[in-house]
């Protein structure tokens, strides 16, 4: 059979270009999202998913740009929280609930800056696990 010159392959709509990220949410009306700030003694993430669990934007002190023991503090926590919701903000989404886990520096800093940044907040839950006699604890710390 002979070739068509005149057919061509489809062209790829939308596709980004080497190097460029394309901005993976989509507007949302009025939505509702999960936000988990994951507070430990050296550092807070704060991911924000959708009520299904996929992850919409995420946010870390060091993403931020602290480094070292600064990443542990209260402000470097702060500052990684407006960055999450600044961006699902973008997204269309003005209404969350929050779930904290964890026992660091970095909770109620997280959560008064997500406060502070116009979401309105649904409900916050605790989430720390807490174990019921499972593993032996580590032997205590002499200072």
């Amino acid at each position: 059979m002979a070739e068509n010159p005149e057919i061509q392959a489809p062209e790829v709509a939308d596709a980004p270009e080497q190097g460029e990220k394309r901005r993976k949410g989509k507007k949302r009306a009025d939505a509702t999202a999960v936000v988990h700030v994951l507070a430990s003694f050296n550092n807070t993430i704060i991911t924000i998913t959708d009520q299904t669990g996929n992850v919409l934007a995420w946010g870390t002190p060091g993403k931020a740009g602290f480094k070292g023991s600064r990443k542990s503090t209260p402000f470097a926590a702060q500052v990684a929280a407006e960055a999450a919701t600044k961006l699902v903000m973008d997204m269309g989404v003005r209404r969350v609930d929050v779930l904290v886990k964890g026992a660091g520096s970095g909770r109620e800093a997280a959560v008064r800056s997500i406060k502070a940044t116009g979401l309105d907040i649904l409900s916050i839950k605790d989430v720390t696990g807490i174990p019921h006699n499972g593993c032996r604890p580590r032997k205590r710390r002499r200072v």
